[in-house]
């Protein structure tokens, strides 16, 4: 069995409330806890530094559905937040966590149980994580888009905003083309934990590659943790970072019908 935690802050630098902005009839943060719901998680939780969050997540989460814990507001990631209720809460360090980011309104609940699946499969894992092929040329040079790269046994070698696997001999038009072929692929951050292994990682400093890359993953592989990862069984939706991707899923969750209230589907 496993938990879900959803850490959600309200301070956000680029859309400050996310959590609590309206998406169809509902706050985004309602959104992503009704899919940790229907992901049959033996619990699920949101972790929040701030009472506007708090108190309005106790408005549809109950002891029965999901439960509301207020942490502390010096944490520097979502990681650190999860981490703290792992370690109040006292849960065993095998114990499997996943963290589900709060703006992730349309994420799939079966890649949340695929990404808890990875650590019963492997027991000697410590992280899980997954990816989805690289699409495209523009895609494989975004360095926003995070790419990762794993061994046969789908242990995570290295992280990077960098175009890897890099093709030596592909002529400069044609690079990014001819790496997708050869299994380029993107990082996706959802992320399932031992509970054990959470707490050593968030007791760890920030490691060099981490402050190098900006990728918060590269610490604990950077420590030795063995993370392993497997192609997602759907591709997630998009997350939302600023007013222009509310509208977009605010248009998409229309189109779909799902869970809207009657009076806002489309006829």
């Amino acid at each position: 069995m496993f938990k879900v935690v959803i850490p959600a802050r309200y301070d956000s630098t680029r859309l400050p409330g996310k959590a609590l902005r309206p998406i169809a009839g509902k706050p985004m943060l309602q959104w992503v806890c009704e899919i940790a719901l229907s992901a049959q998680a033996e619990e699920v939780w949101i972790a929040t530094d701030d009472e506007r969050i708090a108190e309005r997540a106790r408005s549809f989460a109950g002891e029965r559905t999901a439960r509301v814990a207020m942490t502390s507001r010096t944490h520097a990631s979502g990681t650190d937040r999860v981490a703290e209720l792992a370690r109040t809460q006292g849960w065993d360090e095998r114990q499997i966590v996943v963290n589900v980011q709060g703006d992730e309104p349309l994420l799939p609940p079966e890649l949340i149980r695929q990404a808890a699946g990875i650590l019963e499969r492997f027991p000697e894992a410590d992280i899980a994580t997954l990816a989805t092929p690289v699409e495209s040329a523009a895609d494989f040079l975004d360095p926003n888009i995070v790419k990762v790269i794993a061994d046969v046994n789908q242990r995570v070698l290295y992280f990077s905003r960098a175009p890897i696997p890099a093709t030596r001999d592909a002529p400069a038009g044609d690079f990014g083309e001819r790496a997708r072929f050869q299994g380029a692929r993107r990082h996706i951050g959802l992320y399932a934990y031992r509970a054990g292994a959470l707490q050593r990682m968030a007791a760890l400093p920030v490691s060099p590659l981490e402050r190098s890359e900006k990728l918060e993953q590269l610490r604990a592989l950077e420590a030795g943790f063995d993370i392993r990862i497997q192609d997602a069984q759907r591709p997630p939706g998009p997350d939302v970072n600023t007013e222009q991707d509310v509208a977009r899923v605010e248009k998409l969750i229309l189109a779909s019908g799902l869970g809207v209230p009657a009076v806002l589907r489309r006829t």
